[in-house]
């Protein structure tokens, strides 16, 4: 008997002959007698930027533009917007809590120390004019209409209606705006707003959290531009008494550069050429198998049957796809691969694929063909490349599912599976179930 291991994505030689290692050694302590071998393939049929990575925006600078400069106008824009479809509050709540610095009006003519009682605050007229927005009319019914509606205001002549179900930000306007107009960040910035510049100030910073509220509820069925969202910004600001084309400088100055830190966009930017690279290895592999995947399978059958004598097949992630894939398309043949008595798959994505309609050898709903051997699908939960077998081939007695658990977070789980002895102690029970010697 022999125990052939066939590694998963993105290994290559190093890591490889370090997990081999650890896989032989515990396999030869409980099977002293069987033959372990490794069937490494990243080299040959992995994935690598075949043209140095010239797909890749960002990998090399642009012609001209200093790494070292400031960041670029959009970016930072993307990345203040990023911050406020997580918090459309954000803004109001720096106004809210820091308010404005008036110590160095106090003594001019715009004083309001000794207001008049009873008399609004221009904040709350602010507030006010919110409040009483009124919710867009319901969408036309046809989609022609709703087209038209898009490029041009309706019969009212209300462009921010238009615009609203143009984008697809009509249904969740109205929420947007009543969870705005009723925060009590709103109402606190609104009463430390007692003069007319804070007041302009806090209706641009009201009209963008309306803006990015609907955004964040419409989610992926948004249809808005970011010139779209700017002119829906522009007309809520006018309706509540402010002037978009000034932005809000105060909570622009302190969330600015925080959101050019916390947020994803500018990160990916800055990142996506490393990241790209850095990610081949692991999600090229996984691609190339898609397209290519008949020349790894060829070459797992040559190592398989190179040696005669019954053969445990262990793969790990697309090692096991790969090894699925081979054994259902030799059996579907009525060509079962010779010596392959028991497969066994760690952390595997094959029952996820199959599902999908993507795995190649089978299609979804199709059973294990004849002479496919006893699978023993091993899995831990906190892995998110780990998928069940037995729940989407229900009845058949050649799958069974183990869990094994490492008390790792993802993606540690994913290698920590060879380290664990309940892992061997489960293939040495499926190899004395299957009767293999």
């Amino acid at each position: 008997m022999r125990f052939l291991f066939v590694h998963g994505t993105g290994v290559r030689r190093e890591r490889h002959d370090t997990l081999f290692a650890l896989v032989r050694e515990r396999l030869t302590a409980r099977f002293p007698h069987a033959a372990v071998e490794s069937c490494y393939w990243g080299d040959r049929f992995g994935a690598s930027l075949g043209a140095g990575g010239r797909s890749v925006p960002g990998l090399r600078p642009r012609p001209g533009i200093d790494p070292a400069a400031e960041p670029d106008p959009v970016d930072a824009e993307t990345a203040e917007w990023a911050l406020l479809l997580a918090d459309p509050l954000c803004e109001v709540r720096v106004l809210a809590e820091a308010g404005w610095d008036t110590a160095a009006d106090a003594d001019g003519p715009d004083d309001d120390g000794f207001a008049m009682p009873g008399v609004r605050s221009a904040g709350a007229r602010v507030l006010d004019l919110l409040a009483a927005l009124p919710a867009p009319p319901p969408p036309p019914a046809t989609a022609t209409a709703t087209a038209t509606a898009a490029a041009a205001p309706d019969a009212s002549g209300d462009e921010l209606a238009a615009l609203l179900r143009g984008t697809g930000l009509a249904a969740g306007f109205p929420a947007a705006l009543e969870a705005t107009a009723r925060s009590a960040e709103a109402t606190r910035a609104a009463g430390r707003a007692t003069e007319e510049p804070q007041a302009r100030e806090l209706a641009t910073a009201l009209a963008r959290a309306v803006t990015a509220a609907a955004l964040a509820a419409a989610g992926a069925e948004a249809d808005c531009t970011g010139a779209e969202r700017d002119r829906l910004v522009e007309l809520l600001t006018t309706r509540l008494g402010g002037d978009a084309r000034v932005p809000g400088a105060r909570a622009a100055a302190v969330l600015g550069r925080l959101a050019m830190r916390v947020t994803t966009q500018p990160l990916l930017n800055a990142w996506r050429g490393s990241l790209t690279v850095g990610a081949t290895p692991a999600l090229g592999d996984i691609l190339r198998y898609q397209a290519r995947g008949h020349d790894l399978r060829d070459f797992l059958r040559e190592r398989i049957t190179a040696t005669p004598g019954p053969t445990v097949l262990i793969g790990h992630s697309l090692g096991g796809i790969a090894l699925v894939d081979l054994l259902a398309l030799a059996a579907a043949r009525g060509e079962p691969v010779p010596g392959a008595e028991l497969l066994v798959t760690v952390g595997s994505q094959a029952p996820f694929l199959y599902e999908l309609g993507a795995l190649t050898a089978l299609a979804p709903g199709a059973k294990l063909p004849y002479g496919f051997p006893g699978w023993l699908n091993v899995y831990d939960r906190q892995d998110v490349l780990a998928y069940l077998a037995a729940p989407v081939f229900p009845g058949d007695p050649r799958v069974t599912d183990h869990e094994v658990g490492s008390r790792q977070p993802f993606p540690a789980c994913h290698s920590a599976y060879w380290k664990q002895d309940s892992l061997y102690q489960r293939i040495e029970q499926a190899v004395a179930e299957a009767e293999i010697g």
